[in-house]
C-alpha cells in the first residue's frame, strides 16, 4: 500500500515504514503528526484518486529529527569587471517516519 501526500509545496510517494525528508515542521522529535492532504492511495489493484485530495484520507507519521541540509554555494561573476559575489544557503528540514496510511 502506498499514498501520495502533499506537504511543504511538494508531493511525495510514501509507504508504511518509509523515512523521508520534508520541509521544516513544528514539533519535537518523537511527536506523532498527521498529513491530511492525501492526493492518492493505492493498495494492489484498488486505487483511489482525489480531486484534488481524498476526503477522510490521512497519513500518520512520527518526527525523527530536525536538521540542516548541505550548503549550496551561489556565485555571481562579471567578466573583466572585477566583480564577484559569493553566497551560501542551508535549507532546514525535518525527517519523518511513516507509521500508517488510512483512506482507501
Amino acid at each position: 500500500m502506498y499514498a501520495v501526500i502533499k506537504t511543504g509545496g511538494k508531493q511525495y510517494k510514501v509507504a508504511e515504514g518509509d523515512t523521508l525528508r520534508v520541509e521544516t515542521l513544528a514539533g519535537e522529535p518523537g511527536t506523532a503528526i498527521s498529513f491530511d492532504e492525501v492526493l492518492m492511495v493505492a493498495d494492489g489493484d484498488a486505487v483511489k484518486v482525489g480531486s484534488p485530495k481524498i476526503a477522510g484520507g490521512s497519513v500518520s507519521a512520527e518526527i525523527v529529527n530536525h536538521g540542516r541540509a548541505d550548503k549550496v554555494h551561489i556565485l555571481k561573476h562579471r567578466r573583466r569587471k572585477h566583480y564577484h559575489k559569493e553566497q551560501g544557503h542551508r535549507q532546514n528540514f525535518t525527517t519523518v517516519k511513516i507509521t500508517g496510511i488510512a483512506g482507501l
